[in-house]
């Protein structure tokens, strides 16, 4: 957004220059008309009286004089809005509407086949979907899947005409880089917002417990109905899936300027997994095989799946994971962030506690998160 405010006083600044030329420019021909010869202020030369003496004026020449830093910078300005409106042009069609019976969010067009590139958290539990491209037309849409983990997902349509986005790679962006959020909040659809990458490689805990790897932080707004939309680079590439927005506890609700969106490599990572075979079977996720509940004095087992890597190790249902590699797990966003840089088949150390109040370290071999 500051990015915006400086182009535009810039432009102003252009603009009041321009204008001042041009009234400088009427002055003096207005003065060389209203006598022999051009009249001379005295204050600009030194307190010099006014002179009627000729002027001789330079020759012509064919050599252009440079622009001024105003005017230059007025064109970048220009050309940078240029470009921006190109972008828009091109992607909107690409970006669609979902709709489920709980409320709506963004997609964006994958492939002439119809695969859509969505959140999970947009799809939730529903299996079809009415589906709005830009053009206002709508087709019924189908779940083709889901992996909560990383909270992507892929819905299918069958329609004709369809413009797929150009997904770039999100490894090449740079904090700094102007991007621009499309989608549809709060209903407004083909909506558009911009600002920068704020940074890279962010890890982001969801309302759920999930902690997404990989995450681009952006100033560009981030509203609901963004939600699984495209957050685009200055080249029309989709650089991310914007996913949510951050929220101040303290101002009750998002703080302005914050928002996050799932990398362009990790979703399509797991988009071509689910548009494969419907899983995800190589998340590159650590996978303890508990589940898990917070109860304020640690993570809380109250579940441990069959032959999994927490069973195979000896947790059992009722034990309370306090440590991971020696970092305290307090809550199931403490234990995820700590997994989330563990690679699967590494040997990791947790510490429990069990019911008596007994405390056992396992070795745990970790497996591949499943989708």
């Amino acid at each position: 957004m500051f990015a915006s405010s400086r182009r535009f006083t810039r432009g102003v600044s252009a603009l009041s220059a321009l204008l001042m030329a041009v009234v400088l420019a009427v002055a003096a021909c207005a003065s060389s008309t209203t006598s022999s010869g051009p009249v001379v202020g005295g204050a600009l030369l030194g307190g010099a009286k006014a002179s009627t003496v000729p002027v001789v004026l330079p020759a012509a020449t064919s050599t252009p004089a440079a622009p001024s830093p105003a005017l230059s910078d007025a064109a970048g300005a220009d050309a940078l809005q240029s470009e921006m409106v190109s972008v828009i042009k091109q992607v909107t069609p690409s970006v669609v509407v979902i709709e489920t019976d709980s409320g709506l969010g963004s997609g964006v067009i994958y492939n002439t086949a119809g695969d859509i590139v969505t959140n999970a958290h947009v799809v939730g539990t529903a299996t079809t979907f009415k589906v709005t491209l830009s053009n206002g037309k709508s087709y019924t849409g189908s779940l083709v899947g889901s992996f909560a983990a990383d909270d992507v997902a892929v819905v299918k349509i069958t329609a004709p005409g369809l413009t797929p986005a150009v997904f770039g790679d999100s490894s090449k962006l740079a904090v700094g880089d102007i991007v621009l959020a499309m989608g549809n909040p709060l209903g407004l659809q083909s909506s558009v917002t911009e600002g920068i990458v704020s940074a890279l490689g962010r890890q982001v805990s969801e309302p759920t417990g999930n902690t997404l790897p990989d995450v681009i932080q952006t100033s560009a707004a981030i509203n609901p109905g963004n939600s699984g939309g495209a957050l685009v680079d200055l080249a029309g590439q989709v650089v991310g899936i914007p996913t949510l927005a951050a929220t101040d506890p303290q101002l009750g609700g998002s703080a302005p300027g914050i928002g996050f969106a799932i990398s362009s490599n990790r979703a399509l990572a797991i988009a071509d997994q689910l548009i494969a075979t419907g899983h995800v079977t190589n998340s590159g996720r650590a996978y303890l095989g508990v589940q898990i509940v917070d109860t304020g004095n640690g993570v809380g087992v109250y579940s441990v799946v069959a032959g999994g890597p927490a069973a195979q190790a000896g947790i059992k249902a009722g034990d309370l994971i306090i440590a991971l590699n020696g970092q305290p797990t307090m809550t199931i966003a403490d234990l995820s962030g700590i997994l989330i840089d563990l690679q699967p088949g590494a040997v990791a150390k947790v510490e429990v506690q069990h019911p008596d109040g007994t405390k056992t370290t396992y070795s745990v071999t970790l497996g591949q998160l499943p989708g």
